[in-house]
């Protein structure tokens, strides 16, 4: 008979019969309602839904507006292009994220400088911001890595001393709070992702939150091929059916289809924020004793809306490495992740010259750490098989034990 603390890797019995992934949607009937409103409606895409939406948006995160994007990637492109990025400048940003977050810098032609992470946050280090800082700088990208933000107060104090705009990348960090002001309403320019993982979903989207009337007014055209019907800002006006493009814009809009999914989700963001904290709680707890691993840090300036979970091996009291480790835990149907590969270290940067030993803290963390799962539809019995399947897997290859 197999015994249940041999690992399912090694023929044992797993914690789990069925496979729980990382991260998954919640829609719910009401959800699902709103859509097909939608759908009987006439108007499927660019109508008043978007509109709506947006409106919600700006108000949940204390904003004066809001514009909705066909997802995360092209709210940063349209954030980078609203600061006036352009070819020879230079933008500071974190190599621990998802490549998008340096990607919309090249779209302009920019050039992304990769600062390294705090050790205890895996935040943006605003110490390695400021050594970075040329003439050439032009903005910064701090990004809210798992739902903490980043240490936002020094980095405004640096963009105010060199006048430098601030993209947060707060893909991670819809309901999170900042000083207690909510993310989405300090920075420059804010974006949230709405990718099923994500606090609520739309599907795929995006949205930049801003305070500023200029970039705002740049986004909404930027996100339509460069186009206004705006009467108040036509170079010439031909007739009730005229309309210009004045720059180069994208086909970047967000349909009212996935609008009205993203309404009805924001009205449960809530509940969802605080099932996740939650469950971190539980973790933290659970995981607070084991000295193989370290549980993830808080500080007491925010309060994370938790969009992951990670935890960090300490390697040194292992037998095993992370890739054994990650893999035991996928056999015991625990659907693990990284979160990430430094953006520095992918095949394309390299390519593009970009050293290798660029950020130690950031490669550091990339080498020790697994994403476990945490999504607010997660039964009570769902995180105890999480935590059962760590302690599992983590004493078998202890060092200690």
């Amino acid at each position: 008979m197999k015994s249940k603390n041999k690992l399912a890797i090694h023929g044992g019995i797993p914690v789990r019969s069925s496979y729980l992934p990382y991260g998954r949607q919640w829609i719910d009937d009401e959800d699902i309602k709103a859509v097909v409103e939608v759908l009987k409606s006439d108007y499927l895409t660019t109508g008043p839904i978007i509109s709506q939406f947006e409106i919600e948006i700006a108000a949940y995160v204390g904003a004066k507006y809001a514009v909705a994007f066909s997802n995360g990637t092209a709210a940063l492109h349209g954030s980078c292009f609203a600061a006036g990025l352009n070819e020879g400048d230079e933008v500071i940003t974190t190599p621990m994220t998802f490549a998008a977050s340096a990607n919309c810098i090249i779209y302009q032609g920019a050039k992304p400088i990769f600062a390294d992470i705090e050790p205890n946050t895996y935040n943006i280090s605003p110490q390695s911001i400021q050594s970075l800082i040329t003439p050439k700088t032009k903005a910064i990208i701090p990004v809210d890595f798992t739902g903490q933000p980043a240490d936002l107060n020094d980095i405004q104090i640096l963009a105010n001393k060199y006048d430098l705009i601030v993209i947060e990348d707060a893909a991670h960090a819809l309901g999170s709070l900042y000083k207690g002001r909510k993310i989405g309403s300090i920075s420059d320019m804010t974006m949230f992702s709405f990718h099923p993982v994500k606090h609520i979903t739309t599907g795929e989207g995006g949205v930049i939150t801003t305070n500023n009337k200029r970039y705002y007014e740049k986004l909404i055209q930027f996100r339509s091929h460069g186009i206004t019907r705006d009467q108040g800002k036509l170079i010439e006006n031909h007739g009730p059916w005229y309309y210009e493009m004045q720059f180069l814009g994208f086909n970047y809009r967000l349909s009212d289809i996935q609008a009205a999914l993203g309404i009805s989700q924001l009205k449960k963001l809530n509940k969802f924020v605080q099932r996740r904290r939650l469950i971190a709680e539980m973790y933290n707890k659970a995981f607070k004793g084991i000295s193989e691993i370290t549980v993830p840090y808080q500080t007491e300036d925010s309060n994370s809306s938790w969009h992951l979970y990670i935890i960090r091996l300490n390697l040194n009291k292992l037998s095993a490495g992370r890739k054994e480790i990650f893999e035991a835990l996928l056999k015991e149907n625990i659907g693990v992740n990284v979160h990430y590969i430094p953006v520095h270290k992918l095949p394309y940067y390299k390519q593009i010259g970009y050293e290798q030993d660029l950020c130690p803290n950031a490669e550091k963390l990339y080498e020790e750490t697994i994403t476990i799962p945490l999504f607010p539809s997660m039964t009570e019995q769902d995180v105890h098989d999480v935590i059962t399947a760590v302690k599992k897997v983590i004493n078998h290859y202890s060092i200690e034990g």
